[in-house]
């Protein structure tokens, strides 16, 4: 049986808040330093392998993330692949902040409800899904690269294990790791959250919405 091989990786580290805990704007930030280094270690642990596509959300941090992973492919950008878009955190009320974040991937997620009280899940998906159908119709690659985002890959998984529109919150994405799957007549989902820095993932046991919450200050 013929497979196809998808590397599906989310963008390396980045800072969403300033030290005083001001928000900067998602679509702008770029690489830390540790980003920098972690996207490398992807590079070196995906050394060797021939992308016949290297496709990104378009946003400068999963362009610059797919630059350093696989240098010899220009990135292609698929918009409808960019990250869920949060609302404005000024705007949910003091009381719910905490559930907004630390509730945001939990458990099955409903469609109607909104990440940081922006973008509701059953929009995400309107996206996301058909992008990922139309890359799985181009029968030109064997091999694919994606560097996208912990929600759409989020997303993506729960299609390649349920084989339906779902969105299960509990595949947790470290910066830069790595997602491997194999599409044939079903999906084969080989390995997930490989994060090539830290196999172990010995670095802590936050989740990254737990993390934004801690770096948050209203």
């Amino acid at each position: 049986m013929s497979r196809r091989r998808l590397y599906l990786m989310r963008h390396a580290d980045v800072a969403y808040f300033d030290p005083d805990g001001k928000p900067m704007r998602p679509q702008d930030v770029p690489l830390t330093p540790a980003g920098i280094e972690q996207a490398r270690a992807a590079a070196g642990a995906l050394a060797g392998i021939r992308f016949d596509r290297v496709v990104t959300s378009g946003l400068p941090r999963a362009v610059e993330t797919a630059r350093l992973v696989a240098p010899g492919v220009e990135p292609e950008s698929l918009p409808e692949l960019r990250e869920l878009e949060p609302g404005r955190l000024s705007e949910i009320p003091a009381g719910e902040l905490e559930e907004a974040f630390l509730g945001a991937f939990r458990g099955a997620v409903p469609e109607d409800r909104t990440f940081l009280g922006g973008e509701a899940i059953g929009s995400f998906l309107d996206r996301v899904l058909p992008a990922l159908e139309g890359l799985v119709a181009d029968e030109s690659w064997d091999i694919l690269l994606a560097v996208l985002h912990g929600a759409v890959n989020r997303a993506i998984l729960s299609y390649a294990l349920t084989g339906e529109r779902s969105f299960l919150g509990g595949f947790e994405q470290a910066p830069g790791c790595i997602n491997i799957l194999d599409i044939g007549e079903t999906w084969i989902v080989r390995a997930v959250n490989v994060a090539p820095y830290d196999l172990a993932h010995l670095s802590g046991r936050q989740t990254t919405m737990e993390r934004l919450y801690s770096q948050y200050r209203p």
